[in-house]
């Protein structure tokens, strides 16, 4: 066969899709923000980070994970009368959807919180994240279907509602932590737009990302408009350990008429790498028929079709460090607890040293937990983040990323969990340096024009 007489293999271009063909989250700005924050982490791993929410590695034990699953075992085998076979079994194989460990998490509740339910109503999820996305995937029934929210809210129920189909429309916080005349507005309008408010997502202690805390009387008039307005209440509530030592009872404690969906995660209190969290969903829904199922149950179907099960094995650590606390999570954050408290002092301190009143840089003072909020004098943006890691050394997140619409364009977010006395001096150094320079920079402009 002559060199001309060769056939000739076209290669193809490689198939693309089109984002404006896929699902709707995927190019909204929400989806992007965890990512943003890990990738300037990565970038300038110098720079001092009051970003990330984690709590304090200086903690983390490898051994106590072997430790805590061993105990977790022997529980099963001494308490709970299993067999080594059985035992193995549960720990190894595919498990129970709603969750192994969920009898656990409901007698810690009873010691820590006070809330007094069912371990049926509890469904153990792959963290707190997931459990958000059960609730609203069982919420939304059709497009006339929205959650309410505080604002500014966790980005993480901005992305779950985005997945769920499920709009999310804000209520103002105030200084208090929730506005109820905004949240009376805000039903009636959306009512008035032929609308069906399902729930109100908020955090009661040292909110992420405002630091902020309902009082007690407030958290009771929640409840009481819940009832009267025919809402649910989607309470997540990670920080509760860490509010300060006034102790003030969860909604779900208080909540006589089940009205509350209560949200947790053993992230902040046990262990982030364990990925394990839980939904208390002990509402009853008719069926229909007659009878009435366990909210819980539903979402446990809707967890079959997700992620099947939670690991085993992950819950199986984090019931062992229940069992070896004695089911109290506050008593085995004591210490890391005194930590974060004296990290939030150091931070408000710095502050105060170097932001005098009247210099137009103002903040709030949680009574606890991993945040604050700055507001200063010129617009805070991604750029100006990029900007201050790359040229300041410093490292947070812009507030603008918690608002569902708009807000927020003139604060940022610290977070004290993972510093220390030399990085605070270091990060708050960096912070001052570059909105000094941004004032100088307006003040220039000023006089120019």
């Amino acid at each position: 066969m002559s060199r001309l007489e060769c056939p000739v293999t076209l290669v193809a271009p490689p198939h693309q899709l089109l984002l404006a063909e896929l699902h709707a989250s995927l190019a909204d700005p929400a989806m992007t923000s965890m990512n943003l924050l890990n990738e300037i982490s990565i970038r300038y791993p110098e720079a001092v980070s009051f970003a990330a929410g984690r709590p304090a590695e200086q903690f983390f034990e490898l051994d106590a994970v072997h430790r805590h699953l061993d105990r977790y075992v022997d529980h099963l085998r001494t308490e709970r009368g299993l067999s080594e076979e059985a035992a193995r079994r549960q720990v190894l194989q595919y498990g129970r959807t709603k969750g192994i460990i969920h009898e656990l998490i409901a007698a810690h509740l009873a010691v820590d919180e006070g809330i007094e339910v069912p371990a049926e109503s509890v469904v153990v999820t792959v963290g707190c994240q997931e459990g958000m996305f059960l609730v609203l995937r069982a919420l939304r029934r059709g497009p006339e279907d929205v959650v309410l929210a505080v604002s500014p809210t966790y980005v993480g129920l901005t992305g779950a509602a985005l997945l769920a189909d499920l709009p999310v429309r804000p209520v103002a916080d105030g200084p208090d932590g929730l506005d109820l005349a905004d949240l009376r507005r805000q039903i009636a309008a959306a009512r008035a737009e032929g609308l069906r408010p399902r729930a109100l997502y908020l955090v009661p202690d040292v909110a992420n990302p405002s630091g902020a805390s309902l009082p007690l009387e407030l958290r009771r008039e929640l409840l009481a408009l819940a009832a009267e307005e025919d809402f649910l209440v989607l309470e997540d509530n990670p920080y509760c350990v860490f509010a300060g030592e006034e102790r003030l009872p969860s909604l779900k404690a208080l909540d006589t008429g089940r009205r509350v969906v209560h949200l947790g995660s053993f992230a902040k209190t046990a262990l982030p790498g364990a990925r394990v969290g839980y939904v208390v969903a002990d509402q009853l829904v008719a069926d229909g028929a007659g009878g009435t199922v366990l909210l819980a149950d539903l979402l446990g179907m809707v967890k079959s079709m997700t992620t099947v099960n939670t690991s085993p094995i992950a819950q199986a650590v984090i019931g062992g460090a229940l069992l070896e606390h004695g089911l109290s999570l506050r008593a085995a954050n004591a210490e890391v607890a005194a930590l974060y408290r004296r990290n939030l002092a150091l931070v408000l301190d710095g502050l105060a040293r170097r932001f005098p009143p009247g210099g137009g840089v103002s903040w709030n003072e949680p009574r606890g937990g991993f945040f604050l909020v700055l507001t200063v004098p010129c617009t805070v943006d991604d750029a100006l983040l990029e900007l201050s890691a790359s040229r300041y050394g410093v490292i947070w997140t812009p507030m603008s990323h918690f608002y569902p619409g708009e807000g927020g364009e003139r604060q940022l977010r610290l977070s004290v969990s993972q510093v220390d006395p030399a990085t605070v001096d270091r990060g708050l150094d960096g912070l001052a340096a570059l909105l000094a320079d941004r004032s100088r920079a307006a003040r220039t402009r000023a006089a120019r024009s």
